[in-house]
């Protein structure tokens, strides 16, 4: 049968796809239907078809899959934030260690790793410790409100999928610990009553932006930090006010200004508002300051297993020499440093690199130092081999001129952190050459989501 798009086909769903969609086949023909699992059988719709697939949209759930449960979030298949609720946690487990698998199997074609079980997350909701809300001068609606006399002028809360425009009016994420809604809900009402405008997300008109809020796992302690599209502290003065008397547990307010048009929730600058300039979070023994635009793991005791693993795939005596690419603020390089001689970290972000060496001196780490500038540059001014070569790249992986200086300076062990399998998948085709993987695990920072955070250990082969 010839697919086509807008026609609506019954098939049974026979896998999930790397990117979280369902897999169908017609006749052979590789469909991909959003919001849909194993086991479903579904009449849906095709809204893109390509050479080699089509994607589709559930029309009608006919049949049910065993492995799908009543996600308790009334946003669920409409919010971009966690699609897979619907998914029973202990399968999502099993798709997210098999997705490793299958990305190092065809596309670094290695076949037999030990891939092991995912380790899960200790929390599946309110695991958060990061939110970013947007604001909106068009609340987009959900189903059951068309029609009616909903107000649409405002929305705060997170966007529908693959939009920039789209955002729903989140009354309460999940994702986040309870008492982030409920600042979430003050903020609202403020902006809402506030003679400011809420910013528009085609016209680039307005004031309100952004609201991010962070959380200390280990203290119950919040950051609010509101984002403008200008200066006017008598709007935003009153607002830090409020949410410090009515939240004791916010520690810190900051307002973040940017005319950028871009969607991200970044200030150009930043105004200390009200309590603590930073928020202070706990890994393990060590202590971290985080400011409003520092990047920390989303996922705070989610991070702690984590670098346990590093840790322990690193298997260090306490004389090494660590070299960590990609060092961010510091937080692997500080894990590693008493159980190493040296830890050496290179970083492309001033901010990080300064943020690195204090969370160094708050730790009393003095065994680690901190290289700033392009890891193509840097890399190549390290004239020691590491005994260890700890590599945590961004989604992308690592730059094709960084891995061939990896290969040329080819240390006895290396310590892959990914973020994404098809990156990871693809660096270790560049260097299984000249080493061996001998064990990847998967670890679960993201429930509800198809991402995945993985620790492969990569030894040199011998001879």
């Amino acid at each position: 049968m010839a697919v086509k798009k807008k026609q609506i086909i019954e098939c049974e769903v026979i896998d999930v796809a790397f990117g979280g969609k369902g897999l169908a086949k017609i006749d052979g023909f590789a469909v991909f239907i959003d919001q849909t699992v194993t086991g479903d059988r579904v009449a849906a719709r095709i809204i893109r078809k390509k050479r080699n697939y089509a994607e589709a949209v559930v029309q009608e759930l006919l049949t049910p899959s065993p492995l799908r449960v009543a996600p308790p979030c009334p946003y669920s298949g409409f919010c971009g934030g966690c699609k897979w609720q619907f998914i029973d946690y202990p399968h999502q487990l099993d798709l997210k260690r098999r997705h490793v698998a299958e990305s190092l199997e065809h596309i670094a074609m290695l076949g037999g790793t030990a891939v092991h079980p995912t380790l899960p997350s200790d929390h599946v909701f309110g695991y958060r410790n990061k939110m970013e809300f947007s604001c909106s001068d068009r609340r987009w609606l959900m189903p059951h409100e068309m029609g009616t006399d909903a107000d649409i002028s405002f929305a705060l809360g997170l966007h529908v999928p693959g939009t920039f425009h789209k955002v729903l009016d989140t009354r309460a994420c999940l994702l986040q610990p309870e008492a982030g809604n409920r600042i979430l809900d003050a903020v609202r009402t403020y902006m809402r009553a506030s003679d400011r405008p809420v910013y528009g997300l085609r016209t680039h008109e307005g004031f309100w932006r952004f609201l991010m809020l962070r959380h200390s796992a280990a203290h119950d302690r919040w950051m609010v930090n509101v984002v403008t599209a200008a200066e006017d502290r008598e709007a935003v003065q009153p607002l830090a006010d409020l949410v410090r008397d009515q939240f004791p547990e916010v520690v810190s307010v900051v307002n973040n200004i940017t005319a950028r048009r871009s969607g991200v929730a970044i200030g150009e600058r930043e105004i200390h508002l009200a309590g603590e300039p930073v928020l202070t979070d706990r890994i393990g023994d060590f202590d971290f300051d985080i400011s409003a635009n520092s990047f920390f793991q989303t996922n705070t005791r989610g991070a702690q297993r984590l670098y346990e693993t590093v840790g322990r795939y690193a298997a260090l005596e306490g004389h090494e020499t660590v070299l960590d690419l990609y060092c961010g603020t510091g937080t692997i390089a500080i894990w590693l440093a008493r159980m190493a001689g040296e830890v050496i970290g290179l970083e492309l972000v001033a901010s990080a690199v300064a943020d690195a060496r204090k969370n160094c001196r708050t730790n009393g780490i003095d065994n680690c130092r901190f290289i700033l500038g392009d890891i193509k540059d840097t890399l190549a001014s390290i004239e020691t081999v590491p005994d260890l070569l700890v590599i945590d790249p961004p989604r992308a992986g690592m730059h094709k001129d960084v891995v061939g200086q990896v290969v040329k300076m080819a240390p006895e062990k290396i310590v892959y952190v990914s973020c994404n399998p098809a990156t990871l998948a693809r660096d270790v085709l560049a260097l299984k050459e000249i080493y061996d993987v001998e064990a990847v695990q998967p670890v679960d920072m993201f429930p509800h989501t198809f991402h995945i955070e993985s620790v492969a250990r990569l030894v040199k082969k011998k001879g």
